[in-house]
């Protein structure tokens, strides 16, 4: 009597927390099986801003949540699971991460899920390198530390003054061979003690505006080939809060050579592994050409540039009730700073309008249809401009379409 093929899997998903979640899963499982299973394991709804990512040639790749699973691992995933396992002896592993940054917290309704944002941010500033903005990491160490920690500890003449922190934990490796452990556990609770009473909410949402001052927080990273038979990436494309910024690495360093805000790219254009940025109001051959390296990088880095456009459309009206809400706050309390708890619909703390980058607001469209995780039936798919010999064609325009009518 044959033994019966065993159909499920178990991927491992890592998530911004550092915890893991493990996944049973059949070999004709999409991706959207898996965020789905997610959303119901972490009892979080608005995962809107988070995708699932593999990780390929050491390059997160966010999957297509349409798209099965076996199109990102190995051929001999669908094999029986008992058979193979000499040649997997690890689970295949899936990252959630955040797949479309935002400066403003309170765009998040759910706490769990402003929590994982925090979470994933926090990882990204100790990884920054923006080493001409010390001021900026000693100012996130301390909403961190109330954010984690709450209220400075009070000294106590019974106890050993003991660090209450690990500075690894709160500064990124760059301050801490300038600066010194003992540097950091002195200045560390300095920062941290004034901000003695503020709310943990607050203090995170003041920690995810802040780190998106740091310009390489926000963004997320490509590599890119400037000559068709490069081996590995001589450029960047950076997708960013309101656009795209392309970079050249000299010495290991990143140079911007190109800051494109949303309303300065005309067109977009793939053609297998070749890609082409069109600036807007420029003739056709001052066009920018990089190469993806793979027709699949160059589909996946479509599909994210596509969709983090239009949610850059969807959120501004969003975003601007947001500024006119903390703006009223600011100006009530200003009149009346004797009142300073429960005021207004949020707490203090986050009364601040969002830290704005360098970058311009001005709106811009995307022609393309983005697939997953859609956040409300508003946000309906942009009409494409064309397939014209086998090429992806996007044209851009200045409307914005109408927005969600959540979070407020």
């Amino acid at each position: 009597m044959s033994t019966p093929i065993r159909q499920e899997r178990t991927i491992c998903v890592l998530l911004p927390n550092k915890e893991q979640l493990d996944i049973t899963v059949g070999p004709k499982s999409t991706g959207q099986d898996v965020f789905n299973r997610v959303v119901e394991l972490l009892g979080i709804k608005e995962l809107h801003f988070f995708g699932l990512t593999v990780v390929q040639d050491n390059e997160h790749i966010f999957l297509d949540m349409e798209e099965k699973l076996t199109n990102y691992f190995p051929k001999d995933w669908k094999q029986d699971s008992s058979k193979g396992i000499q040649k997997r002896p690890f689970p295949l592993v899936l990252c959630l991460k955040v797949q479309y940054y935002i400066e403003n917290g309170r765009l998040f309704c759910e706490r769990k899920a402003r929590h994982l944002y925090y979470s994933d941010l926090r990882e990204r500033v100790l990884r920054s390198e923006c080493r001409q903005q010390e001021e900026v990491y000693f100012q996130l160490a301390g909403y961190a530390l109330q954010a984690d920690l709450g209220d400075h500890p009070l000294p106590r003449e019974d106890l050993e003054n003991t660090p209450y922190f690990e500075p690894k934990e709160y500064f990124s490796p760059w301050i801490l061979a300038k600066r010194g452990v003992s540097y950091l556990l002195c200045h560390g609770p300095k920062v941290h003690q004034e901000l003695w009473g503020m709310s943990s909410r607050d203090a995170m949402l003041l920690f995810i505006r802040e780190s998106c001052r740091l310009e390489d927080v926000p963004v997320t990273f490509y590599k890119l080939q400037k000559d068709k038979k490069a081996e590995k990436g001589t450029a960047l494309l950076g997708l960013t809060l309101r656009g795209m910024q392309v970079y050249q690495e000299v010495n290991n360093m990143r140079q911007l050579l190109y800051d494109f805000p949303w309303s300065n790219v005309g067109r977009l254009t793939f053609l297998g592994k070749k890609f082409e940025i069109q600036p807007d109001g420029l003739p056709s051959a001052r066009k920018l050409v990089y190469f993806t390296g793979s027709s699949f990088r160059s589909r996946h880095l479509l599909l994210h540039l596509s969709s983090s456009h239009r949610l850059y459309l969807s959120l501004q009206p969003a975003l601007k009730h947001l500024r006119q809400l903390e703006e009223n706050e600011d100006k009530k309390r200003y009149r009346e700073s004797y009142i300073s708890d429960d005021l207004d619909m949020d707490p203090p703390g986050s009364e601040s309008s969002p830290g704005l980058s360098r970058h311009s607001t001005s709106s811009s469209g995307i022609e393309a249809d983005v697939r997953q995780h859609s956040i409300s039936p508003e946000m309906a798919s942009m009409e494409e401009e064309g397939h014209r010999e086998g090429r992806k064609v996007f044209q851009l325009n200045s409307q914005p379409r109408q927005l969600l009518h959540l979070w407020v």
